[in-house]
């Protein structure tokens, strides 16, 4: 919608400027040419629309810009790129379209041409930037105004036997079940499933702890969790530290400090089909 305003306005700004440009030719008793001035101002109006994206872009950052020196600044060095490409793809559109045509176009290169240039540049500039402000403040009055009348959302509800895991851009969702241990790795952690595949996750083990304690998987090695409900069998050491056997046939070992966490495992329930044993 505001390419589309933004166009319609500057061509019909354009098509007067031809007309009141060829009458005023034919009033200096010169030759009226309608076709010619339009198409200088066509040409004109379609660098012009090429640019506009820079135009939206350079406002956009001005108004994320705080401070009326940096905003300047900004508006000062988009001006100047909007004015260097406008005159140079305007010219050059000319060049090439007449040279089709089998003519050819002379810029007629000078100080007094570039500074005639610049201001209508100046003033194109400053008319279709305050128009992009004043839809781009619009649209914000807008998206504010839906967003205070929106009635809040239900909360939504959890499943508390499922748990999401952030793997890169994705989202999956995993039964606590399935999980054998989870390791620290870094600034990561790293989820250890039943079936073999792993998910690498950004986080801290002592926040995965809190989460998952309630699925009985609890801290056995400073960097380690297991799954209690996963565990067929326990071999205890004499240095103290152990090693958890889990019903797939895989192993964990675990260090004598969070020996009491496993101290319990043979008054537990094995799951079904899995033998329960302790040594």
């Amino acid at each position: 919608m505001m390419f589309a305003a933004i166009a319609a306005v500057t061509l019909a700004i354009g098509i007067v400027n031809a007309f009141s440009g060829a009458q005023d030719a034919a009033w200096r008793g010169d030759s009226y040419d309608i076709g010619r001035r339009l198409f200088w101002e066509m040409s004109s109006i379609a660098v012009i629309l090429l640019l506009l994206p820079i135009l939206v872009l350079a406002v956009r950052r001005m108004r994320r810009t705080r401070g009326l020196a940096a905003q300047a600044a900004i508006g000062a060095i988009a001006l100047l790129g909007f004015s260097t490409l406008h005159v140079t793809g305007m010219v050059w559109v000319r060049k090439l379209a007449l040279w089709l045509a089998g003519g050819a176009y002379d810029f007629r290169f000078s100080l007094a041409t570039v500074l005639y240039e610049f201001r209508k540049d100046a003033m194109a500039f400053i008319l279709i930037a305050a128009t992009i402000w004043l839809l781009e403040s619009r649209r914000e009055l807008k998206s504010a105004a839906v967003a205070s009348s929106a009635p809040p959302s239900p909360p939504q509800p959890s499943s508390p036997d499922l748990i999401w895991l952030r793997d890169g851009t994705s989202r999956i969702r995993v039964a606590p079940r399935d999980i054998l241990w989870v390791a620290s790795a870094g600034n990561y952690i790293e989820y250890s499933l039943a079936d073999g595949t792993q998910h690498l996750i950004r986080g801290t083990l002592a926040a995965a702890e809190s989460e998952l304690a309630r699925f009985s998987i609890v801290r056995v090695h400073r960097t380690k969790l297991a799954n209690l409900n996963r565990v067929r069998g326990v071999d205890l050491k004499p240095s103290g530290d152990f090693e958890l056997a889990f019903d797939n046939g895989q192993t964990l070992g675990g260090s004598r400090r969070y020996r009491p966490a496993v101290a319990s495992l043979g008054s537990r329930t094995a799951p079904a089909g899995s033998a329960t044993g302790a040594s």
